[in-house]
């Protein structure tokens, strides 16, 4: 962002995208919503991005073999 945030800290993570971004700050943990038009003026640039989605079958758990948290019981 352009500005940092009240706590001293400048960067952010992206929560959510849509018509509305969310972001983290990654110093305070205090969590913002706002439009995307606001957002896409406000962001200086991208620091770190995430990895991309991979097809791998090893990524992924088993649909055979998957517990649900109740089940551990």
């Amino acid at each position: 962002m352009k500005k940092p945030h009240a706590c001293g800290t400048n960067r952010w993570e992206v929560l959510r995208m849509g018509m509305d971004i969310r972001i983290k700050c990654l110093g305070c943990g205090h969590m913002i919503m706002m439009p995307r038009k606001d957002f896409q003026k406000k962001m200086k640039h991208v620091l770190v991005q995430a990895a991309d989605v991979t097809k791998e079958e090893a990524n992924y758990q088993d649909v055979v073999n998957f517990k649900r948290p109740d089940e551990f019981l």
